[in-house]
This record gives structure tokens, sequence and C-alpha cells, in this order.
């Protein structure tokens, strides 16, 4: 029988998403909430994890309680089907964050070599005090040797060789490596785990699910603590470490009078440069002399993250607005790097004037006008973007123009310095707070939207419970503009957080939701964890800590939950993975994981429930720690 067709009010929390999906109806516009109805009901196979087409022996569909068909042509059951499907799921996830970390590195590397003048060292003292965490020498250089030093010291890290360990497994408490060694997941090198696992799941490698699943760790701890840290790390030396200040966000940041330049996919190095020729006195004078105000740059998905955090750049939404914003008829130019990126967004583009420009040679979309950024050109490229924007303006059709509502306001800016900062310099006071149960303990709620549920239910529904119970969170990612827009980012959301962390807020003048950046930026959230285990002197698993996805789709975020997991933090999912066709896999993710790395996932769509889940688990650590 066909599932009944979801109404607006079934698809998305938000008034201005509903407005724009009214729009897309009546003009004839398709988004990805059509193309989900036209896609379901799924293949049970496929969402079980039990297909494989590794190998042209296959295709194969596994069905373990058939006699004849309980093995692929080549002997895998179930169990090693779903766990080589997911472990290549996760070596995507991994590679995915890695490679812009790659970018980053690369862009380092020129600074160092005085290949590049569009880029430049914006925090110098954090260039030094990571080398010198690393173990480089700072002593009688500058800083454009030091950059080349680390870059090369990081360009190390993506390979192998002698060192076989990555430079930030430094910061990870004894403990936490000492468990890693010993299981044997201790990550050695981002492109050496990620080749590895593709290597284990070849037809012939290995065939033992649990051993396949436990590489799959070690792979995605080396986006962790490697790619992903190295990218953020990166980004605040070159771009400058973010630090708290005010912005707005949802659709209402497009300008009826502005030429609209959205950025959207995940890497700063585009975004940050198109922004500095967006703000050229030149431009603003030549949006002018086109009949517009000026010129309005906004985010979507983490490229906006990015510039949030350090530019307070606004943001237009998450991943279930990006087609949204386009029907508005307000954006002239969609500027995109890689990941998240819609392959629609092209076609709904053509829908109206609305230019849309590719920047990167890992991402082409056919129908896109393809305009490559690298470092030695990034500044006349983003002029020659900002041109095509203005001129994109003239054509503009202002009665298909519609922007719902006026924008939220939000806090942003919660580097890890700027948290330790706002704390006296030391992680000291915020464990005392936790002793004391003024703040129970903290949550990291990351990740993308799915369109299977309702946009940003979870995510508000699930913040708004823990800070009832006293439960810091911190926000990354799609979940930032959820949060932002349901009012939680700003400080007077305090009043609706228990009592013990309310008066933390409003001591400090904070939101009981913090910001702390993009996808890539989970990094500071497992790093800020290990500086608190680091301080009292105990593995992270023993925090009353957790991370939640609640409503994830991307192989980048199943690598981001593993890497949690391994770690040592509980985790929490909205959705299951593809791996339920096997009971090994399954109960590992579910359970098992707790006997080998001291956490596991948990699998709940209910915010409330799963609330009361992350709740129970952080009192079990409080009071392991002998905390009440």
């Amino acid at each position: 029988m066909a599932k009944e067709k979801r109404g607006i009010d079934d698809l998305t929390l938000w008034d201005d998403a509903k407005a724009m999906i009214r729009k897309a109806e009546a003009e004839g516009i398709q988004t990805v909430w059509d193309r989900l109805e036209g896609q379901t009901p799924h293949c049970k196979f496929c969402e079980t994890g039990l297909t494989c087409k590794k190998c042209v022996m296959g295709p194969c569909r596994i069905k373990p309680d058939s006699e004849k068909k309980a093995h692929g042509v080549c002997g895998a059951d179930a169990d090693l089907t779903v766990a080589r499907n997911f472990g290549r799921f996760v070596a995507a996830g991994a590679a995915s964050h890695s490679d812009h970390g790659r970018d980053l590195v690369e862009t380092l590397a020129a600074i160092g070599a005085g290949e590049t003048t569009d880029y430049v060292i914006k925090d110098s003292d954090k260039l030094r005090r990571i080398a010198g965490e690393v173990g480089l020498s700072t002593d009688h250089k500058d800083d454009k040797a030091i950059a080349a030093e680390l870059a090369a010291l990081f360009t190390r890290d993506y390979g192998f060789g002698s060192n076989k360990r990555l430079s930030f497994a430094a910061r990870v408490p004894e403990k936490r490596r000492e468990l890693w060694e010993k299981v044997g997941i201790a990550p050695r090198g981002v492109d050496w785990e990620v080749v590895e696992m593709m290597h284990r799941t070849h037809m012939g490698v290995d065939s033992d699910a649990v051993s396949i699943c436990l590489h799959a760790a070690r792979t995605s701890l080396s986006d962790g603590w490697g790619g992903s840290m190295i990218a953020t790390e990166i980004s605040d030396i070159v771009f400058g470490t973010p630090k708290p200040g005010m912005t707005e966000v949802n659709l209402g940041v497009l300008k009826k009078d502005h030429v609209n330049i959205l950025v959207h996919g995940h890497s700063p190095i585009v975004s940050e440069m198109l922004l500095a020729s967006a703000r050229d006195e030149t431009f603003i004078q030549a949006a002018k002399s086109a009949g517009a105000a000026g010129i309005n740059v906004a985010g979507l998905c983490c490229t906006g993250n990015e510039l949030l955090m350090r530019q307070g750049v606004p943001m237009a939404g998450n991943h279930l607005m990006t087609e949204l914003t386009i029907v508005t008829g307000a954006v002239d130019l969609m500027l995109v790097d890689y990941q998240c990126i819609m392959p629609s967004l092209v076609t709904i583009s053509h829908c109206y004037h609305t230019k849309f420009v590719s920047t990167s040679n890992k991402a082409h979309f056919t129908g896109a006008e393809h305009v490559e950024f690298n470092y030695k050109n990034a500044r006349e490229k983003a002029d020659q973007v900002v041109r095509m924007a203005i001129e994109a303006f003239t054509e503009r059709d202002q009665s298909r123009v519609q922007i719902p509502q006026g924008p939220m306001q939000m806090m942003t800016g919660f580097s890890n310095e700027a948290i330790l900062g706002a704390l006296g310099g030391t992680p000291d006071p915020l464990i005392e707070a936790i002793k004391a149960g003024s703040v129970r303990g903290a949550v990291g709620i990351v990740g993308c939207n799915n369109p299977k549920l309702k946009q940003d239910y979870v995510h508000t529904n699930l913040a708004k419970e823990l800070i009832k119970r006293d439960i810091l969170v911190l926000c990354t990612g799609c979940a930032t503009s959820a949060l932002g827009k349901a009012g939680l980012l700003m400080p007077e959301a305090a009043s609706q957080a228990g009592d013990g962390l309310k008066a933390v807020c409003e001591s400090l003048g904070i939101p009981p939701v913090l910001h702390v950046g993009s996808c890539v930026d989970n990094a500071r959230i497992i790093h800020l964890c290990a500086v608190l285990a680091n301080a009292l002197g105990v593995d992270i698993a023993d925090l009353p800590v957790a991370a939640s996805a609640p409503e994830w789709y991307s192989e980048k975020a199943a690598a981001i939950g593993l890497y949690a997991v391994a770690s040592g933090i509980f985790t929490h999912l909205g959705l299951p993975p593809h791996i339920t066709g096997s009971e090994t896999v399954t109960n590992l993710a579910l359970g098992g994981l707790d006997d080998v790395v001291g956490a596991h996932f948990i699998v709940e769509p209910d915010p409330f429930k799963a609330a009361e889940q992350i709740d129970a688990r952080i009192q079990a650590k409080r009071t392991g720690l002998g905390l009440t």
C-alpha cells in the first residue's frame, strides 16, 4: 500500500521553509522532499546493508534466512557484507573531511613558501602555539618559516612512515592512547587508514566482520584527530581564531534591494576570499551603479558556518534550506566548493536568474559555470565572481522575489580558545561547575538534515530538553541554523535552562547552546573533552559527556559519530546506518563497543526519549566520578 504523502507541516519546523515549499509547488519546482517521495519505499536490502556490488561476480543480495541466498557468490554472509559496506561508508566520510584538511595544508605550505599573496597568517600566536605543541621549535623563526615546517609535518600525517602516529595524538589522554594501542586502532596516517580500508574490503582480503569494524574505528580516528583537526587549526591560523559575536539566521537575511551572494559547501579557502572581494568598495560602488543598495553575502551549511564563526556573516540556512534559498528569487549567485551540494541546485537555479558557480577541480556540476580557485589566483577569481553576481542582479525579476519573515539574532564564535578565555584561561571553572552540578555534563549536537525526518524537529527539541537538565550543549554544522532559528544561541535562552546552567550562563553572558563551528570543527569538541580529561587525570570515556547527530545523512557524519565513540563518547543517532542486516555489526554498534572502547551508539528518532537516554548516561558517568 502506498505511503500517504506528508503535509507541509510534517516536512519542516520553520515558517520560512514552509513558505518556500509552497512557492516551489506553485512554480512547479521539484524539491528534495518531492524526490524522496519518488524514491520510497526504499529497497530493504539496501537499507539494511545486505547488497554487494563490489565485484562483477555479483551484484548480490543477501538473505540470511534463505538456504540459497544466505551468501554472496564469493561466500560472504550477512555480517561480512554489512561490515564491508559500512567500512567503505566510513572511509568515504573520513576521506572527505580529511581532503578538506589537505587543501588547507597546501595553502599553509604555499604561505610558507611565499607562493601566494592572497592568503596570509592571521593568527601568528596560534601558529606558534600549535607548532610548539607538535614539537617544532619556533625560536628565531618568522611566521613563514614556521608555516612551512608545520605544513611539512601535517603532510606527513597524511601518509605513512616512521612516526606511525598523528601529530595531534599528543592531545589524547594517555589512558585513551593506551587503549587504542591495546585494541589495535591507534590511527597512524590519514591516507594510510583510508587506503587500507579500501584494501581490506576488497573481495578476498579481510573476511572478519569485527576486524573490519575495528579498522573502521581506526579510519574514523584518523579523521577526527587527524584531517579534521588539522583543518580546524590551520583555518584558525590562516583566517583567524573565532571570537564571540552577534549575527543573524534564516531566509530573512536575504535582502531584496541588495546583490545577494550565497556561499555553500565546506571550504573557507573559497568563501573567505569571496567575502574580501564583496567588501571591496570598488565592487560595492559597482553594485550601486547597477541599481542595488549594496552587496550581501550569506552562508549555507558549513562554508556558512566558517564565515559565521570568524566574520559574523549571516546564515541563510542548513542542508534542507539550500534549494529553498534559490526559490526566494532573491539569490543572484550561489558560489559552491564541495560536499553536501545537491546537484538539484543547478536545475533550480536555471528556473531563476541565479548564477550557479563551482570553484573546485574536485567538484564539477553539470550545467554550472566553473571558475576554478587556487591559492595563486583566489582574489582574482573572487573579483570575477562578484562581477558576475552584480550582472545577475540586473537580470532579477523582482516580481518573483519572496523573502519570508525577518532574521533571528544569534551569538557565535565559540572556539576552544574563546571558551577557555571566558573561563579565565583554564578549564578549572567548568570542572568546578561540573563537580558542583551546576553543569551536569555536556553534549555536542552536530550534523546534517535528513528529509526522512521533520526538518530540525529533533535538533531543536533535543537541545531544549538537555539544557532543561543543566546539560550544556555545543553545536556545529547544520544543527547551528536549527538551534539559531529556535533562539537557543542567544544569552536570553538561559531562561530555558535548568537553574544551575542558567546561573552559569548568566554569569558569563553566554547562551546555553554554544556554536563551535562547522562539521570539521567537531574536532574542537573532542579536543575540549581531551583538555577536561587531561585536567582531571581520567579518560574521555569517564567524562559526563555525549554526542548526537539527530538528523544525519552523510558518510562524513558516520565517520564523525564513529570517531566520537572510538574516543570514548556515547553517541546518539536519529536514524540507523545501513547495518541492521547484520546482528553482529548492529550489536557491536549498540552495545558491544562499550566493552572495547568505553562507549557505543544509540539510535532514537524521538528527541524526548533520546534526551532521557543521554541524561541517564551522563548521570552514570557522574556517579562513576563520585559526583551526585
